[in-house]
């Protein structure tokens, strides 16, 4: 049978896509070659035709997964009314909506654990990527000096992907929902004064942020 030319790496793709949904969901130990070859339509031994071994899947999803934070928010910012790309970046991420789709959502709050226990080199893929959504978020005080402006979009970040990750930990609605809210309010608040009259309502979009 005589494949598209494309055809090993659209399957490879979605090879690469199954773990990145389960690395989000379960971490690497729940990326299991067995099942993705399954979901995939594919035999076990076809996974080493895409990839050299398992460790190289789990370090390129660890790779897929962080792509595109910066560029993400980056695009909602410039979206937004001039002036307010931090509250378009601070009010999409932390609403209901992303809180509830965890393999669709940042990877952030999904694998930030883990990713202090993986590999060097892994470990120096994180820091690329979080150094691009820092200079995204830094980008949106303008008026700020460069030092000043990066120690607020760090304080901004943690913030942000802190109350996520204790919004999907807590067990109550309720306490998940003040915990969204205190999220945007605290983010926006210590970010700079006029960001203050920004603390809304989460936008109402689809996830990934």
């Amino acid at each position: 049978m005589r494949y598209a030319r494309n055809h090993k790496a659209a399957t490879r793709e979605r090879i690469l896509q199954g773990a990145v949904t389960r690395l989000k969901e379960n971490g690497s130990g729940g990326i299991a070659i067995a099942e993705l070859m399954e979901d995939a339509g594919l035999t076990h031994g076809g996974f080493y035709a895409h990839f050299k071994s398992r460790d190289a899947l789990v370090e390129e999803s660890f790779r897929h997964a962080l792509e595109g934070i910066a560029q993400r928010w980056r695009a909602r910012a410039e979206k937004a009314p001039r002036g307010e790309g931090l509250e378009a970046i601070v009010n999409g991420y932390l609403t209901r909506e992303h809180r509830d789709d965890a393999s669709g959502g940042c990877a952030l709050p999904a694998i930030g654990a883990e990713l202090a226990r993986s590999s060097a080199r892994t470990r120096r893929i994180f820091t690329e990527r979080l150094e691009d959504a820092i200079d995204a978020v830094a980008a949106q005080s303008a008026e700020s000096p460069a030092k000043v402006a990066r120690e607020e979009a760090i304080g901004v970040i943690a913030t942000m992907v802190g109350s996520l990750l204790l919004a999907r930990a807590a067990g109550h609605e309720q306490l998940s929902a003040d915990i969204l809210k205190a999220g945007r309010k605290k983010a926006l608040a210590e970010h700079r004064p006029r960001a203050r009259r920004a603390i809304a309502k989460p936008v109402r979009t689809k996830v990934p942020r």
